[in-house]
C-alpha cells in the first residue's frame, strides 16, 4: 500500500476515465487536466450511495460557481466504479454544470494515492477513502482525508475556507 497522499506531493499521473457530452467513452491522464491548473479532486466511496449522494456532490455541485470565483479551474468527483455508473450517477444531477464524474473502475488510481479503502466485509470490494484534495499545477495544497465512514472534513465548505 502507497502512503497516502499529503500536502506539497506532487499527485501520481493516472488515467481516468468518462463519458463525454456526446457520450462517448473517454480516457484521460490526471495531469493533463491538472497541470498548470487549480483543481479540486474529491472522492467518495461509491456511487448512489447515501451520503455521497445526498451531501458530498451536492455539495460540490452548489458550490461550484463560488470555487471557479476563487480561481478553482476544475472539480472533478472521482470514484471506484466503471464509467457506465459514474455516467449515470451524474445524471441523476441535472443542475449539474461543473463537476466531472471520473471513474477510477479498478482502482488503480485510488491506489496509487494511497486513499483506498478495503471495503470487502461489507461486499464493496476495494474503494476510495473519502477525501477532497486542492492541488495548484499538480501540486496538493490541501489534503482533506476522511476516517471511517466520516463527512466532516472533504466537503466544498472545507475547500471554500482553505482558498
Amino acid at each position: 500500500m502507497a502512503p497516502a497522499i499529503a500536502v506539497n506531493q506532487v499527485i501520481p499521473d493516472g488515467n481516468l476515465s468518462y463519458f463525454d457530452d456526446q457520450d462517448k467513452l473517454q480516457t484521460v491522464a490526471i495531469h493533463s487536466l491538472a497541470k498548470g491548473k487549480k483543481v479540486i479532486l474529491f472522492a467518495v466511496p461509491g456511487a448512489f450511495t447515501p451520503t455521497c449522494s445526498m451531501q458530498h456532490v451536492p455539495g460540490f455541485i452548489e458550490k461550484a460557481e463560488e470555487l471557479i470565483s476563487k480561481g478553482v479551474d476544475e472539480i472533478l468527483c472521482l470514484s471506484v466504479n466503471d464509467p457506465f455508473v459514474m455516467k449515470a450517477w451524474a445524471k441523476t444531477y441535472p443542475d449539474n454544470k461543473h463537476v466531472k464524474f471520473l471513474a477510477d473502475g479498478s482502482a488503480t488510481y485510488t491506489r496509487a494515492l494511497g486513499l483506498e479503502l478495503d471495503l470487502s466485509e461489507k461486499g464493496l470490494g476495494i474503494r476510495s477513502k473519502r477525501f477532497a484534495l486542492l492541488v495548484d499545477d499538480l501540486t496538493v495544497k490541501v489534503a482533506n482525508i476522511e476516517s471511517g465512514g466520516e463527512f466532516k472534513v472533504s466537503g466544498a465548505d472545507e475547500i471554500l475556507k482553505a482558498l
